[in-house]
């Protein structure tokens, strides 16, 4: 049986550097970034584009789990409503997987050191910092697994999401 992560959190929050840690931690790992599938310039929110990057981001996690080589899927992007988790749910082949639903979270401050570091860095905008804010608390609604991100390093968020997921807590959906 395959593992398929799903993680989520608002930007900044620290989904893509935990999803690469875990690449490297899980054995055959595999790690698909929702943002690939969705890298534009200009970058446009439309129907059509929503619907594309669902698309896209659907048939490269099939092909994931149909792969023999995998044993572990692992996926990132904000997800900031169930209802986003529930469409690409519906759309993956996973009765060969144990789905596990993430939701890393922080609190503001936390956000707002993350956020302002990569903007001197030059990795973000700093128009990211009031939209990655304004969502803090959509992630306490949906059902998926909750891990505080706050104080902790990748190592401990990573090994958390591990336990987590496989302790039994609820929050975590297993589709067959």
């Amino acid at each position: 049986m395959k593992n398929l992560f799903i993680i989520g959190g608002t930007m900044g929050v620290g989904k893509t550097a935990v999803s690469r840690y875990l690449k490297h931690e899980l054995p055959a790992a595999v790690f698909l970034d929702g943002d690939w599938c969705w890298d534009a310039s200009p970058f446009q929110v439309t129907e059509e584009t929503k619907v594309m990057v669902i698309d896209n981001i659907c048939d490269l996690l099939n092909r994931f789990i149909r792969c023999s080589a995998y044993e572990n899927v692992i996926f990132c992007w904000v997800m900031h409503e169930q209802s986003i988790i529930d469409e690409i749910l519906q759309k993956l082949d996973t009765t060969q997987c144990m789905v596990k639903v993430i939701s890393l979270t922080a609190t503001e401050e936390t956000l707002r050191a993350r956020i302002m570091s990569d903007v001197e860095k030059g990795r973000r905008t700093e128009d990211v910092l009031e939209k990655s804010i304004a969502r803090i608390p959509l992630y306490q609604k949906l059902n998926s697994i909750k891990i505080e991100t706050d104080g902790k390093n990748i190592s401990e968020i990573a090994e958390e999401i591990i336990n987590a997921s496989t302790s039994g807590k609820t929050g975590h959906f297993e589709q067959h």
